[in-house]
């Protein structure tokens, strides 16, 4: 293999900013801040706004979105006043 062309892979703790929940995998994301772990440990953290802890599909408190039928249904009420003038 050739050297220089691979990433850094190192342990970085994601850290979800909605719930607080932790977990720590290889990554080469870039970081700017450190975590000291539970263990001792100093990892680099990276923040995110939403992960599989905090995403309505993974908690199933996702809400329905409108079908298909309802958007047609929507714009058939909003536009049957035009209709078509014979």
């Amino acid at each position: 293999m050739k050297d220089g062309i691979h990433p850094n892979y190192r342990d970085v703790c994601f850290v979800d900013l909605s719930n607080g929940f932790k977990f720590v995998t290889r990554s080469c994301a870039p970081t700017k801040e450190t975590i000291k772990l539970d263990d001792g440990r100093e990892v680099p953290l990276f923040k995110l706004e939403t992960t599989s802890e905090s995403h309505p599909f993974y908690t199933g408190q996702q809400k329905s979105v409108d079908t298909l039928g309802g958007r047609v249904e929507k714009f058939r009420n909003k536009f049957a006043r035009v209709g078509i003038k014979k």
